[in-house]
């Protein structure tokens, strides 16, 4: 369960750090909506697909390895371990954190930074105390769309990771597919729920609005 968590957790971080920028200089380029076409497509293909092309380019004899070859050196075992797992569903989930992020922060009011930064403030400041709170809202969207699927991966789980990779969801199916053990299988099914309802809650609360002096 922890290691559910763990990943979950890594994931969705370096989701957010890559797509709250991704998502503001989104805003501020021209053909927005072609930029956005970009995002989207990856979306549409199956990702049993997705992930059979990563096989191709994360394996042995794949485009990585054929690449290093030409400088000399020794293939290197990249699939089925946590870095390749996480980079894929990172690569596979990005577009989930970027579009909430994007239009939360398309929603702000140029004034109100125009504002901000009249009365002094800093980028620094105007993004903590401005920008920040004012685009949470897309934020926690964007990490309940990462967070909560990325506690049960099961496909990329099983073709990335193998079988160095366990997650919440390769365990149920550990229980109910191996070890014909139904009543621990369904018993994580009801804690994978049950955690998923409180991330949602924790993300989902509002925060307390309070005046700041810049």
């Amino acid at each position: 369960m922890l290691n559910s968590f763990w990943y979950a957790f890594v994931i969705t971080l370096i989701t957010l750090l890559i797509s709250y920028p991704a998502a503001y200089f989104l805003t501020k380029t021209k053909n927005q909506q072609f930029w956005l076409l970009l995002i989207i497509l990856p979306t549409w293909i199956n990702l049993l697909l997705k992930a059979y092309a990563f096989i191709g380019i994360l394996g042995s004899s794949g485009l990585i390895n054929k690449f290093l070859h030409l400088f000399g050196l020794g293939p290197v075992n990249i699939l089925f371990t946590d870095f390749a797992f996480i980079f894929v569903a990172t690569y596979i989930e990005i577009p989930f954190m970027i579009l909430p992020i994007y239009n939360a922060i398309r929603e702000v009011n140029p004034a109100i930074i125009q504002a901000s930064e009249d009365l002094g403030a800093n980028k620094w400041q105007t993004f903590k105390y401005v920008l920040w709170p004012l685009s949470r809202p897309g934020v926690e969207s964007g990490v309940q769309a990462i967070f909560i699927p990325s506690l049960s991966l099961f496909m990329l789980t099983r073709l990335i990771g193998g079988n160095r990779v366990i997650t919440l969801g390769t365990a149920i199916e550990e229980y109910f597919m191996t070890t014909m053990n139904w009543n621990m299988g369904a018993t994580i099914g009801v804690v994978l729920i049950v955690l998923m309802v409180i991330v949602m809650l924790i993300t989902g609360k509002k925060p307390n609005r309070k005046k700041v002096q810049l």
